[in-house]
C-alpha cells in the first residue's frame, strides 16, 4: 500500500479544529457575538489562552473582532460568514458526540461532578 497524501487544506483545517480550545469557541460564537467576558465565563480556560486563540482565529479569518470606544472600552467577537460556515461541521460533531458518549467514557478530568 502506497503512502496517501493528505491535502494542505485538510491539514490545515485539522490543525485549526484540532487545536485545543478552537472548536469550542467556534461552537460558543455560533450562538451570536459575545463579549470577551461572556466568552471567558462560557468556556473553562484562562482569559490569556482565550485571547490568543481568539487572535489565531482572527488570523484564519473565522472571528472578527468589533472594539467600541466607549467607557471602559467593549470589545466584541462574532464569526466571519467563513466562520458561520463552519456551522454544519460543528453540528455534525455535536450530533455524533451526543450519540456515542456517554459521561462514563469521558477521561476523569473532564467529568463534571
Amino acid at each position: 500500500m502506497g503512502k496517501m497524501e493528505i491535502c494542505p487544506r485538510i491539514e490545515a483545517a485539522m490543525q485549526l479544529l484540532g487545536k485545543r480550545w478552537m472548536g469550542l469557541i467556534i461552537y460558543v460564537l455560533l450562538n451570536g457575538p459575545q463579549r470577551f467576558g461572556e466568552l471567558e465565563s462560557s468556556l473553562p480556560i484562562s482569559g490569556k489562552l482565550l485571547s490568543e486563540r481568539l487572535k489565531e482565529l482572527e488570523k484564519w479569518g473565522i472571528v472578527k473582532r468589533h472594539v467600541y470606544p466607549e467607557v471602559p472600552v467593549r470589545v466584541v467577537y462574532e464569526l466571519t460568514e467563513r466562520g458561520k460556515q463552519m456551522e454544519p461541521i460543528i453540528s455534525a460533531i455535536h450530533h455524533w458526540a451526543e450519540q456515542c458518549f456517554r459521561e462514563e467514557h469521558f477521561p476523569a478530568e473532564t467529568r463534571k461532578e
